[in-house]
């Protein structure tokens, strides 16, 4: 293997080109350098003397990044999707996903926001100055994303603080109320874990178009989230890589007591094989594997600008591709982990369930003198003599028969899984209190995890905007934590949930896949897939090799490419709903979105995709300068050789304000590092940089 390459020239964060160096480290014998030095410019690194923020060691940051990637997602949607598409068959088509596009991409952000030490903004301003909007398109939907990820911290708090009881008898939703009325009705026609959830923590109304006041215990739980989320994250990592050893590493010791405990219950071998029974024939299907490239997609959190922001944070020195192998095994082996202690669980509470249909159908069945039954009939004898009975016979008595699949068949995902199944399973355990309090304490820790890296990436992004730099990052951080509680007081009507799922299904979805398809673009093709390698040897010692090549050219791109067609043509052939609590059905039923909700989820998506071609295009026609202080910088010249004349007067001529000139003969001689010469370039009104970008291939033609 090819020994780590010295640093090339000048690396303060600047360079557009090194001209004048191979990247294997041997000397060119004439090239350039050109180093922008901008005195404010609100798009480059850090100024001179400025120490940009660090973690404070490797622990830090890769426990950071495990506590953003690791997130609710692989407590109650990874173990639905392997329930719903084949079982253990699923692994397949997810692993294969994870090898082609989960690894590739996030190893371009990892590295991209490493070797150039800037938030999503400065990096794809510092590629192309017209993929500017990338960057704002990133933090657009990240607010979008830190808006309802919240809530469901909320939600968290409220169900956390409602555990602390002495049995679990008294555990709020575990009896329906007893007061002859409109309450026990509903709660009688569902369920008392069912009827809590929508009743009493959000007091659902019937439809998004009455949602009603808010609810002040939401809100006030809500405030608290966003005050927590403000003191972790004010100073940034500095503040927030403290609180990491806890968010990251508590989940784990919660699942470990959670396998220990469901292995030794009775059930939970049924339930681990109930999930991950093979069913190879799914693998033929389709949607599996369009299920898996997303659950790989967003397991990972791509995108959203937070993974560029922690590669910044690392030394320049730092094996990003180590870091990313050794993230992505972990969350894949945690998302399988968390699977196997969701379903034993479960299959103990499918076994209590079962149990007690049995003891109910073998009295209804001995009261009725049916065959042999009576009420000393064993559940196995139930079991034996249950399908020879007529079919007649156990539709005029209303039985539908008592078997462990169909109990374990009853999916749920997402806040039905957390908030519904697994409290009416956690009932089932002794001492309730102290397994419902671990649990949500558990969802606690990895939901703030994930948000601390949301609104990492975005503040990140605010914070490397030159006029932000001038303010306190607290205020900043506090003024954002203020908007978003405001904003978020939606989610806390009762139609908070409906709006909650709405944000989930259009704002966080089509921006985030297109972001990510013209991130693998710009680093792939703009800013060339070969010196990117170079990029990755100089800071790693490791050249990337073909699987590297393949992924980030055609198999990656093909694949996000993929998901984005296909959630545009389901969005489009499938109309949009939502599912309302229905309190006179005891039940969820589905309804479709107002037309004037469906507009605000169209402009939330033109919202966080539209940044990009309007920025391009101001760009490209010049109504927007290339960088509101570039003028003000300077060129620092080093080497200049007549094979860069064509490169840096390309535009000159056509200037009608003048000409940028650099000293020195163009006759092939070169000058030392120490002869610098400084040009400022003009400022004014109506006096802009010429934006013809040296892409990849003229990139090549001037150095060969």
């Amino acid at each position: 293997m090819a020994g780590k390459a010295e640093p090339i020239g000048p690396r303060n964060g600047h360079e557009l080109a090194p001209l004048n160096t191979r990247a294997d480290g041997s000397e060119r014998p004439h090239g350039v350098t050109i180093v922008l030095q901008g005195s404010r410019g609100s798009l480059q690194r850090e100024a001179p003397g400025e120490e940009r923020a660090a973690w404070s060691g490797k622990l830090q940051f890769f426990l950071s990044i495990i506590g953003y990637s690791v997130g609710l997602g692989n407590i109650w949607r990874f173990p639905y999707l392997c329930q719903q598409n084949g079982g253990g068959a699923f692994l397949i088509p997810f692993l294969i996903m994870l090898v082609l596009e989960g690894i590739p991409l996030f190893l371009i952000e990892m590295a991209i926001g490493q070797k150039m030490r800037l938030g999503s903004l400065g990096v794809w301003n510092t590629i192309h100055p017209w993929l500017g909007g990338i960057g704002i398109s990133s933090c657009i939907v990240t607010l979008f994303v830190a808006l309802y990820y919240n809530v469901i911290i909320t939600w968290v708090f409220f169900y956390l603080f409602n555990s602390i009881r002495l049995s679990a008898d008294t555990l709020p939703w575990a009896h329906c109320p007893r007061d002859n009325g409109t309450a026990e009705e509903e709660c009688s026609k569902a369920s008392a874990t069912v009827y809590f959830w929508y009743r009493e923590a959000l007091d659902a109304s019937p439809s998004i178009e009455d949602p009603g006041v808010p609810r002040w215990w939401i809100v006030l739980y809500l405030l608290l989230a966003w005050i927590i989320v403000f003191f972790i994250v004010m100073k940034g990592i500095q503040s927030s890589g403290k609180v990491v050893y806890f968010t990251s590493l508590f989940p784990y010791v919660v699942l470990t007591i959670f396998f220990v405990r469901g292995i030794t219950l009775p059930g939970s071998s049924d339930g681990i094989w109930h999930m991950y029974k093979p069913k190879l024939e799914k693998l033929l299907d389709p949607p599996v594997w369009l299920d898996a490239a997303t659950q790989v997609f967003y397991s990972f959190g791509l995108a959203f600008g937070s993974l560029v922001a922690f590669g910044s944070y690392n030394p320049p020195n730092n094996n990003c591709v180590r870091d990313v192998l050794l993230v992505s095994v972990c969350n894949a082996l945690t998302a399988i982990y968390a699977s196997v202690v969701i379903f034993s669980i479960l299959g103990f509470k499918a076994y209590t369930m079962v149990e007690k249909c049995i003891t109910k159908e073998v009295k209804v069945l001995a009261l009725h003198h049916i065959g042999s039954f009576t009420l000393n009939t064993t559940h196995d004898e139930y079991k034996e003599m249950y399908p020879q009975l007529s079919s007649n016979v156990t539709s005029s008595l209303n039985l539908t028969g008592c078997y462990m699949s169909r109990q374990l068949e009853e999916a749920a995902e997402g806040t039905g899984l957390a908030f519904i199944v697994f409290t009416q399973a956690i009932l089932q355990l002794t001492p309730a209190p102290f397994w419902s309090i671990i649990f949500f304490l558990m969802l606690l820790s990895l939901g703030l995890g994930s948000q601390i890296g949301i609104m990492e990436g975005m503040l990140c992004t605010i914070f490397d905007i030159d006029f932000f730099k001038r303010m306190s990052k607290p205020v900043i951080t506090g003024a954002v934590c203020m908007f978003c509680f405001f904003v978020g007081l939606i989610f806390t009507t009762g139609a908070g949930e409906y709006w909650l799922k709405m944000f989930d299904s259009f704002a966080g979805t089509i921006g985030l896949v297109v972001i990510a398809l013209l991130e693998m673009v710009a680093v792939v093709y703009i800013y060339g897939h070969e010196r990117f390698s170079n990029d990755i040897y100089e800071m790693t010692g490791y050249r990337p090799g073909w699987y590297w090549q393949l992924t980030w050219r055609y198999v990656g791109p093909a694949i996000v490419s993929c998901i984005l067609l296909s959630s545009l043509v389901f969005m489009i052939i499938t109309p949009p709903t939502y599912g309302a609590w229905n309190a006179e059905l005891g039940r969820v039923v589905q309804l479709p979105y107002p037309n004037w909700v469906l507009g605000i989820a169209v402009a939330m998506i033109l919202a966080g995709v539209l940044p990009i071609p309007v920025v391009l295009l101001l760009r490209r026609f010049q109504c927007l300068a290339l960088d509101v202080d570039i003028h003000q910088g300077s060129i620092r010249r080093i080497e200049t050789t007549v094979s860069t004349k064509e490169m840096m007067s390309d535009q000159d001529s056509d200037s009608e304000q003048g000409e940028i000139r650099t000293s020195g003969r163009f006759d092939g001689s070169s000058s030392s590092e120490e002869d610098v010469l400084d040009t400022k370039l003009p400022s004014g009104p109506g006096i802009r940089l010429p934006m013809k970008p040296m892409g990849r291939q003229n990139y090549k033609r001037n150095i060969d």
